[in-house]
């Protein structure tokens, strides 16, 4: 039980991408499933970020590249490693654009179909 309950950041990772891929793929509301799109990329960068956290490090920066400092040991167990940080602004940046464009697309087929109901669109593209 303390095992479950020392890992409870990645249970919630994983509720929550199950809510996502849950809206993705039952819901008929286009708009609903875009918003199941968004809280699904939302909880894979969390995921990211927190896999890049550690207890009682530091950010890689050395104050004092220069003397003293520059000879000793640098241990890269003290510091946190800001590659997935730096992945995911990429990411947040890959789904605000994924979010804007799938919005615009919505946009327009409710202005040609006049419905955002799946099975109405395709109810309409099927009439000759």
């Amino acid at each position: 039980m303390e095992y479950l309950i020392s890992k409870f950041n990645y249970w919630v990772y994983v509720a929550l991408m199950m809510i996502g891929l849950y809206a993705m793929i039952s819901k008929n509301n286009l708009v609903k499933k875009v918003i199941g799109m968004s809280i699904f990329q939302t909880a894979i960068i969390v995921f990211y970020v927190s896999t890049g956290a550690k207890k009682g490090a530091t950010i890689p920066i050395i104050a004092h590249g220069h003397g003293e400092a520059a000879e000793a040991v640098i241990e890269a167990s003290q510091y946190v490693n800001p590659l997935p940080h730096v992945l995911m602004l990429t990411a947040i940046v890959v789904s605000v654009a994924t979010l804007g464009v799938a919005l615009a697309i919505i946009l327009g087929i409710h202005r040609k179909y006049g419905t955002l109901e799946e099975d109405e669109i395709m109810e309409k593209v099927r009439q000759p």
